[in-house]
Formats: structure tokens, C-alpha cells, sequence
């Protein structure tokens, strides 16, 4: 995680920090979901559907911008 997030600091380009942005969300998902299940509590469940769920759609978005300089169609 902490590589993703020197990456995501000092990327050379635009899509190198979206890449590594897209990588720190996933490892977050990977590890709220064995945090949840070592304390076998399922809210840590529904926190990372949520971070999938916005990290996807903030994906799309940053991809749409930088193809298209325009975020709303």
C-alpha cells in the first residue's frame, strides 16, 4: 500500500497515479476484508463493497477525463 501511494504521489503521468490509485482501493478491499474476517464481524464486509463500490466509479471518471478533458456527456 505504501508503494501505491508513492506512486500515486510521484507518478510521472496522469495515468500512472489512476493506475495507482485503482491498486491502493483494491488492497484496501483485500484488507478490510481479512480484517473483517479475522474479527468475524461483517460491517468490515459492507465497508469494502462501499470502497469498491465508489473506487470503480471514481475510476471511470478520472479514465473519462483524461480521454476526453470532460467528465459530464
Amino acid at each position: 500500500m505504501l508503494m501505491s501511494l508513492w506512486r500515486l504521489l510521484r507518478g510521472p503521468s496522469v495515468p500512472d497515479r489512476i493506475l495507482a490509485l485503482d491498486t491502493l482501493y483494491v488492497n484496501t478491499i483485500a484488507l478490510l476484508i481479512l480484517f473483517g474476517m479475522y474479527l468475524d464481524s461483517s460491517i468490515y464486509f459492507e465497508a469494502a463493497l462501499i470502497i469498491a463500490m465508489l473506487g470503480f466509479v471514481g475510476t471511470v471518471m478520472l479514465s473519462k477525463y483524461v480521454m476526453r478533458r470532460d467528465i459530464v456527456e
